[in-house]
Formats: structure tokens, C-alpha cells, sequence
């Protein structure tokens, strides 16, 4: 089965035709199929308009969450074997759905929608370029496009993990560093008719800033003691060179130790070492904790409908 998840704020003149236009993509193709609608807090006739829509589950979020949150509410819901997420905006085209799927199938674990011909202003096209910049040095994963919607995962391999913050942004990199293996085919992208766009310049920075929590995740949050080791030691040697050349100095009568800020360093690189070195056993054990205990979700599901 493929499972459809669409998280959706404020839009409610899309959804006759988003619903309309997926079911006709998907009939094509005649496979079982299921559309997951996660409203994140709608305040428009959002939630109305999908009430009136046959064949589809609605998850109706208690407040506005965000779309990271929605969208693992709808992906923790889904039961297909294929999980694509797409924006309720009309701007994703249902009609590349068949494709993404199809790539799926050629042995990836995830299928990236690179929007080649772009709808959006010069400010919005600017940022996603500087974010697929940051996220190939970061993560080592290249893609044309990694802010597009348009998505296709295994089941097995999205729903192992809970997403936070701007997570979903980079999602295909924080897999790709688990092993998944990822590809990106180009997909269609039409102007925004009905609604107002939900991205705005301080989106992008919090975009950054999950940015480098993906890193950290991704590289180093199996064995956090070997990251804030590695600072430890580091600021170790320092502390130890610079140790060093303080005693030379006085010891070649150049200088003493009062005459240069060379001690007073060389106590601050030894002390942050070890500061380090205790940062790791922390997060080592606030990790073990994590894994070991956490079943919560930053979000409330309200109410779950199906029509």
C-alpha cells in the first residue's frame, strides 16, 4: 500500500482539488493507496473542507505545532509501505507521484522532488540554494533540492525516528547518514494560486540551526563522549603547549611567567579539556536515557477522523 501524508495550515481553497487531483494520480497507477490530511491548527475552513472528503484520514493537531510535527504525526500514522509527503499548497504536482514511487522501487530507500523549473520568488530559490550548499558540506549528501515536499520513503526506514523542529527540511541527509540510500528525480512545481505561503526569512534561520542539530545527530550521536572527547584532548594539547612555552621563555630568561598571559591559558585550555571530557560522559548517559525511555511526541493529536 502507499500512504499519502499532507500537512496542511490555512488551506482550505486547495483542498477539493489536492484531494481530487491525488486520487486521480493514484487510480492510474491502481495500487491500494491511503491520504493522511494533518491540519496543524488550522484557522481558516481548513478542517471543514476535509470533512466534506471521502477515502482519506484527517489528523486534526491541538494547536499549530509546526510542520515537522505534523508530518510525523501523519508518518506514524501511515501503514503503507511507502510513505510520500507532499506539501497542501497545490504548488507539489500529484501527477509525479507515480514516478516517485517507481524510483522507490529500483532498490532507494529515499526519493528527493528536485523542482528544476521553479515557482517561487528570488529570495526563496537564494536561501534553498545556501541551504543545499550547507547541508552537501555538513552531511556529505548533495541534492539539487533538499527543501522540496515532494518525497518518497520506506516505511521501515522514516518511521524508526521522530522528527523536531525544522527536521523534515533535511531528512533525506539525517537517512542518508544511517545508510539509507537516496536519490532525486525531477518533479514539477506550479505557482501558489490559492492561500499564503507559511515560509518566512527567520523559517530559514531556524532552517540553519536544525541544520547543524542534523550534524551532530547524524555523526556524532551514537558516541558523543568520542565528539566532546576529541574538543577535550585538543584543548588539552593546547594547554600543555602553551604550558610549555611559558616555561621556555622563563627558562631562556625572556620572559617570566608574570610578564606574559601564557600561564593563565595554559590553566584555561587544561580546565575547558576536562570540562569536555565531562560534557561527554553527560550526554553519553542523557543519550542512553533518551533511547531507552522516550516514547513522547512533542504534539497532541486532537481528533482522528476517517471518511
Amino acid at each position: 500500500m502507499i500512504s499519502i501524508v499532507i500537512p496542511v495550515y490555512n488551506e482550505a481553497e486547495n483542498m477539493v482539488l489536492l484531494h481530487q487531483k491525488i486520487r486521480e494520480a493514484m487510480e492510474r497507477i491502481g495500487e491500494k493507496y491511503e491520504i493522511i490530511f494533518v491540519d496543524d491548527g488550522s484557522t481558516d475552513t481548513t478542517v471543514e473542507k476535509l470533512r466534506t472528503l471521502t477515502g482519506i484520514k484527517i489528523l486534526i493537531l491541538s494547536m499549530d505545532f509546526g510542520q515537522t510535527s505534523a508530518l510525523d504525526a501523519g508518518i506514524h500514522e501511515a501503514e503503507g509501505e511507502i510513505i510520500i509527503t507532499m506539501d497542501g499548497d497545490l504548488q507539489n504536482d500529484p501527477a509525479d507521484i507515480p514516478k516517485l514511487i517507481s524510483k522507490i522501487r529500483e532498490g532507494y530507500d529515499v526519493v528527493s522532488g528536485w523542482r528544476q523549473e521553479r515557482n517561487d520568488s528570488w529570495g526563496r530559490r537564494s536561501l534553498s540554494r545556501l541551504a543545499n550548499w550547507l547541508t552537501a558540506k555538513m552531511t556529505g549528501l548533495y541534492l539539487h533540492d533538499s527543501a522540496c515536499a515532494l518525497k518518497a520513503y520506506r516505511n521501515e526506514v522514516v518511521t524508526s525516528i521522530h522528527l523536531y523542529g525544522e527536521m523534515h527540511v533535511f531528512l533525506p541527509a539525517f537517512l542518508y547518514s544511517r545508510g539509507a540510500k537516496v536519490a532525486e528525480i525531477p518533479v514539477i512545481h506550479h505557482a501558489r494560486k490559492f492561500g499564503v505561503s507559511k515560509h518566512y526569512f527567520m523559517k530559514a534561520v531556524k532552517d540553519i540551526f536544525d541544520l547543524l542539530t542534523i550534524k551532530f545527530l547524524a555523526s556524532l550521536s551514537g558516541r558523543p563522549l568520542i565528539f566532546f572527547g576529541g574538543l577535550g584532548l585538543g584543548s588539552f594539547f593546547l594547554g600543555v603547549l602553551t604550558a610549555a612555552v611559558a616555561i621556555y621563555l622563563k627558562l631562556e630568561a625572556l620572559r617570566n611567567f608574570g610578564q606574559t598571559p601564557l600561564p593563565i591559558l595554559s590553566i584555561f585550555f587544561v580546565l575547558s579539556g576536562i570540562l569536555f571530557f565531562m560534557l561527554g560522559f553527560l550526554a553519553e548517559l542523557i543519550l542512553r536515557i533518551y533511547f531507552e525511555t522516550n516514547k513522547k511526541t512533542p504534539y497532541i493529536i486532537r481528533e482522528k477522523i476517517v471518511t
